[in-house]
């Protein structure tokens, strides 16, 4: 099991952009890896009484992939709301395809594609309203009579109950009244809601009517598989995107924005879907460089910008560790602790923080204690890791008998709640490093998901974690012998700055993947873990035979050292014989 170092060529994403002359975009690729929504809203347009959900995400501009996705559908001929008279004298509503015959008065003309409603809707945005002129009544026409396709925000729409009621009563009855003065209306519309898909689960546990008129769902993808669509795909996405602001991307640019976008996913090969968040970037980047065209140098520029808009608690924390406010070696070797990494998350950015974790044990009856759970700071995902560590622990040295230590488990200078465990493997190595007071490397932080087995498993934010160690090993001076442990699973993830993969090229700073707790030991502790033997005995030069030694001390399977007195009395006895 030996550790593989992680070349520079791997700490970022490759891409295969297009040069020269690019395709026009149109609005169509917009929709680009969204053939699920596609196909769900062509189905929807062909069944009168089955409407549309579209489950949506935050970081999507809905506006236009709305407008992208009715771009996709034939122009509807206008509709024409008349109103006759039949042979009971009473009033009849109907919606004609042509203009209305004689003696039958037309009140109200649809004529536009579609409108998307959200914020304060009202309930004349839905219906409508009659205006009386001269004791004649005028019907105003409200989105239903409007527009042959309704898209209503879902999240505006249960703000108001009665605007909920609204809508599933008039899709019960086929029919809405706009006011006494006028008949009923018959609904001639696609209703199209759009919302994340939470909202769309509880509300098929919830209303069984939502059920009826909402049974097709179209979920919108918010990143695209590179293996699935060449780059020049999503180059036009990119295309389109700014197409709408009236900026022109070069190809520098799209390079910057592809790494970008893969940043936002952390996937080398997978790319963000996100539209909303890069508008804002890519108006951003209009105002700042006041062109209609936009280079690498523009997006560099403004996402460092953007950067420093939103990293005061990165800079804070720095400070902390500069001003030694925070205790964490990054040389030197010390048992029983261990540099773990976690990462902060204020919202609207996040970064990564080193955290020194330290271990303690004793005599005792086999409990390894989680301080951070004891004193309500630890998570259940945290206590979860623990309880793998324990097992894991026990699965190695605890087969045939129960262990007779405890051990306490902490991170130390920490004030806030610790989740997830991403820690555990540095947590396992800290625990093992006290019972056999081996000291662990501190030039080293890892970071890892422990199984039972000893396996190394994926963890998030692993380019904000890579990144908080290097920069405090910055601020104090690259060595070349210090770097981070990562998961093996985790490489396709990673997407790293210049300054990182520079100084990991030049060999001032290295990365390891590791697929097993024992390659981390190897790492971690400069020895070998140690392999057992028929007996389950590990060699005695190795960190598992270490341990074993001294857990077998604590059970009491070893003699103990005769005290001075025991050995005087012994030697008089033998002087006797």
């Amino acid at each position: 099991m030996n550790p593989k170092l992680i070349p520079a060529s791997e700490l970022t994403p490759k891409y295969n952009i297009p040069t020269g002359f690019r395709a026009k975009c149109d609005k169509r690729h917009l929709l680009l890896g969204q053939e699920r929504v596609v196909e769900a809203f062509q189905l929807s347009q062909q069944l009168p009484s089955q409407h549309l959900y579209i489950a949506d995400f935050t970081g999507i501009e809905r506006n236009l992939f709305i407008d992208a996705l009715i771009s996709l559908s034939n122009d509807k001929e206008p509709q024409f709301l008349a109103a006759a008279k039949a042979d009971s004298a009473e009033i009849d509503l109907q919606w004609h395809k042509h203009p209305a015959p004689k003696n039958v008065g037309v009140i109200a003309e649809k004529s536009n594609s579609f409108c998307y409603l959200s914020g304060n809707i009202r309930r004349i945005d839905l219906l409508g309203k009659t205006i009386v002129n001269d004791k004649i009544s005028e019907y105003k026409n409200g989105a239903f009579a409007e527009n042959h396709t309704v898209f209503i925000s879902i999240e505006s729409l249960l703000e108001k109950e009665g605007i909920w009621s609204l809508l599933i009563d008039t899709l019960d009855t086929g029919y809405y009244r706009v006011s006494s003065t006028l008949e009923q209306v018959p609904l001639n519309c696609k209703i199209v809601l759009v919302g994340p898909i939470g909202l769309y689960n509880h509300l098929r546990i919830q209303d069984e009517r939502f059920n009826r008129h909402f049974p097709l769902l179209g979920e919108v993808n918010n990143e695209v598989d590179l293996l699935a669509y060449p780059e020049s795909d999503y180059a036009l996405w990119l295309d389109a995107l700014a197409e709408s602001l009236s900026v022109k991307l070069s190809k520098s640019a799209l390079e910057a924005l592809f790494t970008y976008s893969s940043s936002l996913v952390e996937h080398q090969q997978r790319l963000s879907l996100a539209s909303s968040e890069l508008v804002q970037v890519l108006a951003q980047i209009k105002a700042l460089s006041s062109s209609t065209t936009i280079d690498q140098i523009d997006v560099i520029k403004t996402l460092e910008f953007k950067k420093r808009r939103h990293n005061l608690s990165e800079v804070y924390s720095a400070q902390n560790f500069d001003d030694k406010f925070i205790t964490l070696p990054t040389d030197g070797g010390m048992v029983g602790q261990v540099n773990g990494l976690t990462v902060i998350d204020t919202g609207d950015y996040s970064y990564g923080e080193p955290a020194r974790i330290t271990c303690t044990t004793h005599y005792g009856d086999g409990e390894v204690a989680d301080i951070e759970r004891k004193s309500e700071l630890g998570g259940n995902i945290h206590a979860k890791g623990m309880m793998i560590l324990s097992s894991c622990l026990y699965r190695i040295f605890g087969r045939d008998a129960p262990l007779h230590l405890n051990a306490n488990i902490v991170f130390e200078q920490s004030y806030q709640e610790i989740d997830g465990d991403s820690a555990s493997v540095a947590e396992f190595c800290c625990l093992l490093s006290a019972i056999s007071e081996s000291p662990i490397l501190q030039n080293i932080a890892v970071t890892g998901a422990l199984d039972q087995f000893g396996n190394v498993q994926a963890i998030g934010g692993v380019n904000e974690k890579i990144t908080g160690f290097f920069n405090l090993c910055n601020r104090r001076k690259l060595t070349g012998s210090q770097g981070v442990i990562i998961p093996k699973a985790n490489v396709k993830q990673i997407n790293l700055p210049t300054e990182i993969v520079d100084a990991v090229k030049n060999g001032l700073f290295s990365l390891f993947q590791v697929d097993h707790v024992d390659q981390v030991i190897e790492i971690l502790m400069q020895q070998p873990a140690g392999v057992a033997d028929e007996d389950n005995d590990f060699p005695e030069k190795t960190l598992y035979g270490q341990v074993q030694k001294r857990l077998n001390e604590l059970a009491g399977e070893f003699e103990a050292e005769p005290t001075l007195f025991e050995r005087l009395v012994t030697m008089l006895k033998l002087n006797r014989d």
